[in-house]
């Protein structure tokens, strides 16, 4: 993963105390409220987050085809949402989405980065794609297990991607939520018993995707009573977009990326 400095002299930072070590900017659909609640609980020194939405015209996701149309309508709104974060100088960019880091394998993630970088030039860039294939590499996770909020169509790309990714992918679980809003609304009930099911299926790790499926109060918690790592993607993002501006710091109870990483 390559790194920048640490941004700003000591005077610097005492001058411009709010976000001395990083401004992210956070580019999130209309329809999310999970970024926002797990990125609170990743309060780090010197970092502040800086959520930027762009509009879900339809947010149904209750049928494939509804999926492709959901996609088809973000792709207009997604440049709009990242030139109007550009405007409060970020020192870097997160997308606070996923599908459409995922989609088309890895061929596809590459063409969303190279959209993406087209307009925020040499500012760093975290997707949620490429940051759970760092997490998974970092904590040397080969045969997974996936959680989806997804359709199946959505679970074939993400499936495509970890498999063009080198990894072996054992199962999926799609909870097959029926809009992009209600993914939010996913009872713990139905993430536990989805985590057991992929658990049964002889793997070393389980990510989950779908931003929008806030797990950061559970998993960490699951992963030690699994003794595995159990990945939620706003975390693997975070850490992803710290680490790659050089910023370490460890947080307790985040799980074993926070932790130990």
């Amino acid at each position: 993963m390559t790194t920048v400095a640490d941004a700003g002299t000591m005077d610097e930072r005492l001058e411009n105390y709010i976000g001395y070590r990083a401004r992210v900017g956070v580019v999130i659909p209309s329809t999310n409220t999970a970024v926002e609640y797990d990125l609170a609980k990743i309060a780090v020194p010197g970092v502040t987050w800086h959520p930027g939405r762009f509009f879900v015209e339809s947010p149904a996701l209750d049928t494939d085809d509804a999926f492709l149309v959901f996609l088809e309508l973000i792709r207009t709104e997604i440049p709009v949402a990242v030139r109007d974060l550009l405007t409060c100088e970020p020192t870097c960019v997160m997308m606070g989405m996923s599908a459409e880091t995922f989609w088309g394998g890895l061929a596809g993630n590459e063409e969303f980065i190279r959209r993406v970088k087209e307009q925020i030039g040499d500012i760093p860039l975290t997707t949620g794609a490429t940051a759970c294939v760092d997490a998974l590499e970092t904590l040397g996770a080969r045969r997974l297990g996936v959680l989806t909020p997804y359709q199946p169509i959505g679970d074939e790309n993400v499936h495509a991607f970890f498999t063009d990714m080198g990894f072996e992918v054992r199962k999926i679980v799609g909870l097959k939520c029926a809009t992009a809003t209600s993914i939010a609304h996913t009872p713990r009930s139905d993430v536990f018993e989805a985590v057991r099911e992929l658990d049964a299926s002889g793997i070393d790790a389980i990510v989950q995707v779908g931003t929008n499926l806030s797990a950061v109060d559970i998993f960490p918690t699951l992963e030690r009573q699994l003794g595995k790592p159990v990945i939620p993607i706003n975390v693997a993002n975070a850490w992803h977009t710290l680490r790659t501006l050089g910023i370490s710091d460890q947080i307790a109870g985040m799980g074993l990326l926070f932790e130990e990483h």
